[in-house]
């Protein structure tokens, strides 16, 4: 009897490390997994031969992984790192987005809203109609020049821009939260619409109440300087990326911003791997202090609006339904920059892919990595 207690103990002792042996053989295991699944489809996008690189980040079991490939700045050689700022294109939409559901969370504006109640220059026949919920979702019907090719030439004051939206008619019948039609005009005309409601600029909104509460440091919407290359502090523009065509040809300086809305707020954002590494774990693992901006983030992800049997809209976000897995995703693109961040909920995996030339193909991670680690 008096050896039982240190025996009994020790057997626990044991088993408890070996179950934790176990746990950690099956974590090895599976991080393995992943990198081969990642590795075996990013590699072949990211060679030599091809201009610029890559910077990638996976969620997955509470951790983030890191994957860099190619050059910042091809001709001085300087490498991808995962602090490296890349020019986010369309994934800015989905900060914008956020704030729209912070906003409804908050009891500050309804989706429902028509945007004429924080615009009232905003009188034509159509736009008057548009709510906030359908700019979020892409619902509104709108689509401008500055939508779809061919593209203008010239850029448009805000002045412009409202006497574009009041004198626009539907071209196919459109109506207000009928039909998906992705519009970046829609977009800028958000962006108009919050700075209204909160009177103040679109960069500090977006920074007050999504990127401090979440601790992303490096991640920035700077004005637009000359040769329409971001402002920002000195210390930031060694990490900026030079940015090419997919042909290799460099297009603009390192920091390059494009628009064709020649009025404050309306290039585009910067970040990193690391960075959104963080908006991962926040999307997924409701990795958030501030309870409002949890519900926020997975407002944003909900389907609000079916598309077809395989494709939904969600706010900024998109629902893509592949054999079993549905994949909630944002792409973006210029001709000098590509982005891409990827979520399976149901699995808690992500993916971030941050490119410095055009048209890379992120569709792999939509279609091959993200349905692959799924199935994991």
């Amino acid at each position: 009897m008096k050896q039982w207690f240190p025996i009994r103990f020790a057997s626990i002792l044991l088993a408890v490390a070996v179950s934790a042996l176990a746990g950690a053989r099956a974590d090895s295991d599976m991080d393995a997994q992943i990198r081969d699944i990642v590795t075996t489809e990013l590699v072949p996008t990211a060679t030599a031969s091809d201009p610029g690189g890559l910077a990638a980040a996976v969620y997955a079991g509470g951790r983030v992984a890191f994957f860099n490939y190619g050059f910042a700045d091809s001709a001085a050689k300087r490498p991808i790192t995962s602090d490296t700022l890349f020019n986010l294109a369309s994934l800015r939409k989905l900060f914008e987005a956020t704030l729209v559901a912070l906003g409804t969370e908050r009891g500050e504006l309804q989706p429902d809203d028509p945007v004429s109640k924080y615009l009232p220059e905003l009188n034509g026949g159509y736009v008057s109609r548009v709510t906030i919920g359908e700019l979020v979702n892409h619902t509104s019907g709108l689509l401008l020049p500055t939508d779809h090719p061919p593209w203008p030439n010239e850029s448009f004051s805000r002045d412009q821009f409202i006497a574009m939206l009041n004198a626009w008619t539907p071209l196919n019948g459109e109506q207000p939260g009928k039909q998906r039609i992705y519009s970046h005009a829609g977009y800028v005309l958000l962006q108009l619409v919050l700075e209204q409601r909160y009177r103040m600029p679109i960069a500090t909104l977006i920074e007050g109440r999504i990127l401090k509460p979440l601790g992303m440091t490096s991640t920035f919407l700077p004005d637009r300087g000359e040769d329409n290359r971001a402002s920002m502090a000195p210390e930031f523009m060694p990490r900026m990326v030079q940015g090419y065509a997919h042909d290799g040809t460099p297009i603009g300086p390192p920091g390059n911003q494009q628009s064709y809305y020649d009025f404050p707020g309306t290039g585009q954002m910067f970040s990193s791997a690391r960075d959104l590494g963080i908006l991962l774990r926040a999307c997924l693992d409701g990795a958030v202090i501030d309870p409002e901006l949890r519900a926020a983030l997975q407002m944003t992800e909900r389907e609000s609006f079916r598309v077809d049997a395989k494709f939904g809209q969600a706010m900024a976000w998109e629902h893509v339904r592949l054999d079993g897995v549905t994949v909630v995703d944002k792409p973006g693109g210029l001709n000098n920059a590509s982005a891409y961040i990827g979520l399976v909920p149901a699995r808690r995996f992500g993916i971030v892919l941050l490119a410095n030339r055009g048209d890379y193909p992120h569709e792999i991670a939509r279609y091959r990595i993200l349905p692959a680690l799924a199935r994991l």
